[in-house]
């Protein structure tokens, strides 16, 4: 039997129970975590000096219920075993076998496997693999001493296939007898490799009249990267299509498709998007990194007061709660985290999605897929006979969809899902608008919570200042109301590159239906006094959100005006 372990207790506080660090040490790593995204919180303990490898290394095989093999134990590993694999596949994927009983093959790693690195490393040897967790260090002696690899760690080894695989975009010439095809495999994975040290969330291939331009979306901005030569324009768009498996020979229709590959040491999965344009066919991929975009509900960063409201609506037994917003605001990060905290032994949890960004143990998860019918509310009427207590449909796009999620809320399930509306409570008029019955409405949703994404200030270089009355005015506050908080403006230096901003942060507005609010969606109101009627309730604005993030220092006013309705601009 493959392992697929289940998270169940986060890492910290299964090293403040095993006493291996305590509460503080822990806050301080998860402080450092977010200002340097991308570092494990297990690395940042031991460099920080509150833990040791060993302890992570116990840690993380009790987190995921798998064996953990101590430093006397690796001695014993026979020869005849460490020679199953060869030093290339112990540096490509950062293990060592340790046992290998019949056909199943037992490796350790200092690292948590995902299950899609486990299938890989199946395809790869032939036979069943399963996994155990060993201190870095210990390992590390291993791979000396066995395969001549100086230093084992993550970064070392990411370094070393950055360094072997890095070709310079702009200095690229393929000659006539160079090997085309090699150069072109090469470049792909520099674009890749830059793409995910860079932060970048999609990589944009577009043919231009007379270059191939590759942009970045970092923090939600696209900044243009260097350009390879024209000429090789169709190679690359083939490699990437063959990597994705798409139809090279089919250039005149869209196409959908997936990667997986091993980048900076991580598992990502890219989904690929290919639409024929004027001089090319145009290529975008969006990084999935789950190391990433899978986050616990405390770590959103939600205001205290909503933060409460909001685990108490997701506990619920029943009802519908959706988030809103537009494409890339950030709704399926805040619907997956929901799920983590819901994610127990004895709740089934079933997902229709299009398509499945992340895979998550213990969740079942389904696929739609139009081209044979496979809707969202064909997936749905199937989940009901699957007695689910837990439902996330990906979006509700029509009156079916609609329609079958209330009819499920209504009897006895917790259904989660998205539309794109602009706030909160003209998510309420959507769904009337499709078809849904406002009694029906009225009875069935428990919440709604609409949110955006806005740029974080880089905390090296942020500088406070002193903002305009006009500002503060855009904003709905006058001179008086700030008196002695500190406002902070981008600067720009080598860790943001001279951006000003590295990362982003979500702002929510959250409605909370109450007596008030379903009598008001019984009558059919408009969203004018739905909103109102939400304020009255408590619920925060999305502008309200936004400057409570400017005055605590993490933003600016110039990013809460990028997601401020007009409407906000009155208070």
């Amino acid at each position: 039997m493959a392992q697929e372990p289940v998270t169940k207790h986060k890492l910290g506080k299964i090293l403040v129970a095993l006493k291996y660090a305590n509460v503080d040490q822990v806050k301080e790593a998860l402080e450092f975590q977010r200002d340097n995204p991308g570092q494990k919180l297990g690395h940042i303990l031991v460099t920080m000096g509150h833990c040791t490898d060993v302890h992570i290394a116990r840690a993380l095989a009790k987190q995921r219920g798998v064996p953990f093999l101590d430093a006397a134990n690796l001695a014993k590993v026979v020869p005849d075993i460490l020679a199953l694999v060869t030093p290339e596949q112990v540096k490509e994927h950062r293990v060592v076998p340790v046992l290998h009983k019949g056909n199943t093959l037992t490796v350790a790693s200092p690292d948590i496997m995902e299950f899609f690195t486990l299938d890989n490393l199946r395809f790869i040897f032939g036979c069943e693999v399963n996994y155990c967790i060993a201190p870095e260090k210990a390992l590390g002696d291993l791979v000396k001493n066995v395969y001549g690899i100086e230093d084992f760690s993550a970064a070392a080894l990411a370094a070393a296939a950055a360094k072997q695989n890095a070709v310079s975009l702009a200095d690229m010439k393929v000659d006539g007898d160079e090997d085309e095809e090699g150069v072109v495999a090469q470049l792909v994975q520099t674009i890749l490799s830059d793409a995910v040290k860079r932060r970048a969330s999609d990589i944009h291939v577009e043919p231009m009249e007379d270059k191939l331009r590759i942009r970045y979306r970092i923090d939600g901005e696209c900044r243009e990267m260097e350009c390879p030569p024209k000429r090789l324009q169709g190679s690359v768009i083939s490699r990437i299509k063959i990597l994705a498996g798409l139809d090279i020979t089919d250039k005149r229709l869209p196409q959908d498709g997936r990667i997986k590959a091993k980048i900076e040491g991580r598992d990502i999965d890219l989904r690929v998007s290919s639409l024929p344009c004027f001089y090319g066919e145009s290529v975008v991929m969006r990084i999935l990194d789950k190391a990433e975009n899978i986050v616990s509900l405390d770590t959103l960063g939600m205001h205290a007061s909503d933060f409460e409201r909001f685990q108490r609506m997701i506990q619920r037994p029943t009802g519908i709660f959706l988030v809103t917003g537009p494409t890339g605001s950030g709704k399926t990060t805040t619907l997956y985290a929901a799920l983590l905290s819901l994610n127990r032994p004895d709740v089934k949890l079933i997902t229709a999605e299009d398509p499945v960004e992340y895979n998550m143990s213990g969740i079942n998860q389904c696929q739609v897929r139009e081209d044979i019918g496979l809707s969202f509310a064909k997936i749905l009427r199937a989940m009901l006979r699957q007695a689910p207590n837990i439902i996330l449909v990906g979006e509700i796009r029509d009156e079916e969809t609609a329609g079958v999620a209330i009819e499920a809320s209504l009897t006895g399930h917790l259904v989660f899902s998205t539309l794109h509306t602009n706030d909160a409570p003209s998510s309420l008029t959507r769904l009337i608008n499709m078809g849904a019955k406002p009694l029906l409405v009225a009875s069935a949703i428990q919440g709604i919570l609409a949110q955006r994404l806005i740029r974080r200030l880089c905390p090296h270089c942020k500088r406070a200042y002193v903002p305009t009355e006009a500002e503060l005015k855009s904003v709905g506050f006058r001179p008086e109301q700030v008196k002695g908080k500190t406002f902070y403006e981008p600067v720009g230096c080598a860790k943001c590159s001279g951006a000003g901003y590295r990362g982003r942060m979500a702002v929510f507005e959250l409605l909370e239906m109450n007596l008030a609010m379903r009598e008001l969606v019984f009558e059919n109101a408009d969203s004018l006094r739905l909103r109102n009627a939400a304020i009255e309730n408590g619920m925060s604005t999305l502008q309200i959100d936004g400057m409570r993030k400017v005055l605590a220092g993490l933003t600016t006013i110039d990013e809460v005006l990028t997601i401020t309705h007009r409407d906000d601009l009155a208070h």
